[in-house]
């Protein structure tokens, strides 16, 4: 059966093209479940609601997790509260030069 870590595995390698960086290092997973059928419940974010890249991630994030074996349906709730600010970043991402 598929675990939170594979589906964090996963979504490690979407990456935000504008920001270079991974969603998770970027702080846009605020919550995976995986249910007894091995269905994902995934809830991100973006950085704004006006990001031109919202499509492009939230295809990759579901592409990615649906590959892992064991996985079900996956259900992503793109949600904006909290919004999404820069202290949500890893740290050697926001003091990167």
């Amino acid at each position: 059966m598929v675990s939170v870590a594979d589906v964090v595995g996963a979504l490690s390698q979407c990456k935000d093209p504008e920001l270079d960086a991974n969603i998770v290092d970027i702080g846009l997973v605020y919550g995976i479940a995986v249910g007894e059928g091995g269905g994902v419940k995934i809830t991100m974010t973006m950085t704004s609601p006006m990001c031109p890249v919202t499509g492009i991630i939230l295809a990759d994030v579901q592409l990615r997790v649906e590959a892992l074996q064991g996985v079900g349906k996956v259900d992503v709730d793109l949600v904006w509260d909290p919004m999404w600010n820069p202290e949500m970043m890893a740290d050697d991402l926001k003091y990167r030069n």
